[in-house]
């Protein structure tokens, strides 16, 4: 584990692709003979989005979802949509592809979403997952890389405050001074 006064590596880059690389494989496995629409909800997952798409051998589609919840450290609980689908879920098999699945409250505002657009069907896969956080019922995380308690990280994707997405490492802040 490396670290600097800021942070400390959790995953590394390695650690990360491997990661991504098993699911999938998984999800090929598990979707074959069908044509997924691969949802990355921004901005948090786009890293995650990029890399996972170019391990899944199977025809799919891509599609986008912006959503905002985090002031700081903290998910205020308050979900606002940033960017609205880019194209319609009806009829389709939906993987929404998260950051970090924490209170899964914003999870579950995208799957009642999703639900009410008419996806076909809706699956999870989440860099990162938090049970013990969990606030909401019947949510369900499909495929996940990593779980954790419940540490502020960033890299990869993830933020404190926009900055820090650009790691390619997940890394757990050690100040937010």
């Amino acid at each position: 584990m490396s670290s600097t006064s800021q942070f400390s590596t959790l995953y590394s880059a390695e650690q990360i692709q491997k990661k991504v690389k098993d699911l999938g494989a998984k999800i090929t496995k598990d979707f074959k003979g069908k044509a997924p629409e691969m949802l990355c909800i921004l901005k948090g997952a786009s890293f995650f989005y990029a890399d996972l798409i170019r391990e899944i051998n199977l025809p799919l589609s891509c599609n986008f979802f912006g959503i905002s919840s985090y002031s700081g450290t903290k998910s205020t609980g308050n979900i606002k949509i940033t960017l609205d689908l880019i194209s319609s879920v009806k009829d389709k098999d939906i993987i929404v592809v998260e950051d970090i699945v924490d209170t899964g409250l914003s999870l579950e505002f995208i799957i009642d979403y999703l639900k009410s657009k008419k996806a076909k069907s809706i699956k999870v896969v989440s860099l990162l997952y938090k049970p013990g956080q969990i606030k909401v019922k019947n949510i369900n995380v499909d495929y996940y890389a990593f779980e954790l308690t419940n540490q502020f990280v960033i890299g990869y994707g993830l933020d404190y405050n926009e900055a820090w997405r650009e790691l390619p490492f997940i890394a757990q802040m050690n100040s937010l001074n």
